[in-house]
């Protein structure tokens, strides 16, 4: 058989093996985990956006709140001391009196708001503050899971590389054409994108060839296509008893 042949079949071998060893991979319990703490901080990520956009807008609120609070108290004082500046006949009195009133009560309002909006405020830091524990709790889970998968699959690890190895290896001994042919096959077939002839029966999709397309199978290139299934098929050796 020849050299190109026999790696495209050794390359469809491997990748065959690399998809199993890929499921076993993906089903070890340390990578449920992970793919669980990965959502879980995804979530938290998203959350944390809402609580840090709703802190600062109570901070600025705050501040607002307390800008206020201080420029009514300049005004109050504003008032009392105009009123010490000049005498004042009985309407004036009456009227300073309802100013200061005034004054006081929206002095009463903001005030009152203020403990609202300071109650808010501590309740939206101890939110942040949670989430960011919850966040630092899901890192440390996630290195120990990590750890854990990494020493749990070294050895499949280690065989995928390998794998690896040997299949850009092989890929040499492919030309571009054939190995692009596979490549799409591959994908096409869900990894069974080759097959070879025994007999007049393509080993994969197994219907047998009728006696004229066998023949021209045969005189053919080596690595053609399967005129039933359309996979790539290797007709070399097709006349051996294997």
């Amino acid at each position: 058989m020849s050299t190109e042949s026999q790696s495209l079949l050794r390359l469809q071998e491997i990748d065959l093996e690399l998809m199993r060893l890929k499921g076993q991979l993906d089903a070890m319990p340390q990578q449920k985990k992970l793919a669980a703490i990965k959502a879980a901080k995804k979530n938290l990520a998203g959350k944390m956006k809402v609580i840090i956009g709703k802190r600062k807008d109570a901070e600025i609120d705050l501040e607002d709140n307390e800008a206020a609070h201080q420029k009514t108290e300049r005004r109050v004082s504003e008032v009392q001391s105009e009123a010490q500046g000049r005498a004042q006949d009985f309407r004036g009195v009456r009227d300073l009196e309802a100013h200061l009133t005034a004054l006081a009560k929206q002095l009463e309002k903001l005030e009152f708001k203020h403990s609202e909006l300071e109650s808010n405020l501590e309740k939206l830091l101890k939110a942040e503050q949670n989430a960011i524990d919850l966040g630092k709790r899901l890192d440390e889970e996630q290195a120990a899971q990590q750890e854990a998968y990494e020493r749990s699959s070294a050895d499949l690890m280690a065989r995928v590389r390998m794998l690896a190895a040997e299949r850009k290896a092989t890929l040499a001994n492919i030309s571009a054409d054939v190995a692009q042919r596979y490549a799409l096959a591959s994908k096409r077939f869900g990894g069974l994108a080759v097959e070879r002839l025994r007999g007049n029966m393509p080993t994969t999709c197994r219907v047998k060839l009728q006696q004229g397309i066998f023949g021209e199978l045969m005189r053919g290139p080596i690595i053609t296509e399967c005129p039933y299934c359309h996979r790539m098929l290797v007709t070399e050796g097709a006349l051996v008893d294997e």
